[in-house]
């Protein structure tokens, strides 16, 4: 049978073209069922308070950056979205006074307008976000040198040879409401996946590149981000490839539940946990990575069930 057309935007594949006996499957998972996902190379932790939560995403940075020599760099790929892990990472590193004359950070997205990267004046911005809420607040005698801050821009050429400079010990990121890392969103269903979304080991061959953004992303961003004002919202972006993802030796996904909703939570860790990879679902495509850990904080799970408000 042809698969369904999406119940969000009909030309375009995400997961609710799946079949709906695996969203329902997805939907009846409890808490405890969420935990027990796990397998070798994919690993879910549960977290009890926010606190801990940010507190542990804060120090894959400082476990990740303290690794690195003059031999050899390492460093860590990282999100807005979430971003309040950011001033932790800063003030970590000025207390325990580290030093990242040899760490690298990669950011994994820009917002992409008028031809360029938006400026980093952009309200918008992610660079300006983290460089505000983490690089600026570093202690200028530990800071990392510029050139090895990464930021995408639209000429990725500079960007994308920054992988081979450096160990990505970790990319972390969120998970958005339309099920992407980055903006790693699926395609549009047009020409040859009219019918059929890419194979996941097409889409895996997807480097850094601008994207048109699914209309679920843009509307996500204006309610997490602007008030809700989709126009504000630049409808294209550079983000970090596949390509890229698949140099990192960990991605670390995490889920506070601001982001995306019960179960989207659980869908893709289910598909994760049973190799399912599906680019209607680009988040699954991490079934294929050999290591991956979903982090939620144990209260933004929620429930599946009807609860009308």
């Amino acid at each position: 049978m042809p698969r369904p057309l999406s119940r969000i935007a009909p030309d375009w594949w995400d997961y609710t073209t799946l079949a709906p006996e695996l969203i329902q499957e997805a939907a009846r998972l409890s808490v405890e069922e969420l935990a027990g996902l796990s397998r070798p190379g994919f690993r879910v932790v549960l977290y009890d308070t926010l606190e801990d939560f940010y507190l542990a995403e804060a120090l894959e940075y400082i476990q990740a950056w303290r690794q690195a020599t003059a031999d050899e760099p390492v460093g860590i790929c990282g999100p807005i979205g979430p971003t309040e892990q950011l001033p932790l990472v800063a003030r970590l590193v000025n207390e325990l006074e580290l030093d990242l004359s040899h760490a690298h950070f990669w950011g994994m997205d820009e917002w992409y307008e008028n031809g360029r990267e938006v400026p980093v004046s952009h309200p918008l911005s992610f660079e300006r976000a983290d460089r505000e809420l983490c690089f600026d607040r570093i202690r200028p005698d530990l800071r990392m040198p510029e050139a090895n801050l990464h930021f995408p821009k639209a000429d990725s050429t500079d960007y994308v040879a920054s992988w081979e400079t450096a160990r990505c010990a970790v990319m972390q990121g969120g998970q958005g409401d339309i099920k992407h890392w980055a903006f790693n969103d699926p395609l549009r269903r047009e020409g040859p996946y009219a019918d059929e979304p890419p194979p996941p080991e097409v889409y895996r061959q997807l480097s850094t590149r601008v994207v048109e953004l699914h209309p679920l992303t843009l509307a996500q961003n204006a309610r997490t981000s602007g008030g809700g004002n989709i126009t504000m919202v630049p409808t294209e972006a550079i983000t970090v490839g596949p390509v890229q993802t698949w140099k990192a030796e960990k991605v670390s996904i995490w889920q506070a539940g601001t982001h995306d909703n019960p179960l989207g939570q659980r869908l893709t860790a289910l598909m994760i946990s049973k190799g399912l990879a599906d680019s209607s679902v680009p988040m699954s495509l991490l079934a294929d990575h050999p290591h991956v850990q979903f982090n939620y904080y144990r209260g933004g799970i929620g429930s599946c069930d009807v609860e009308m408000h």
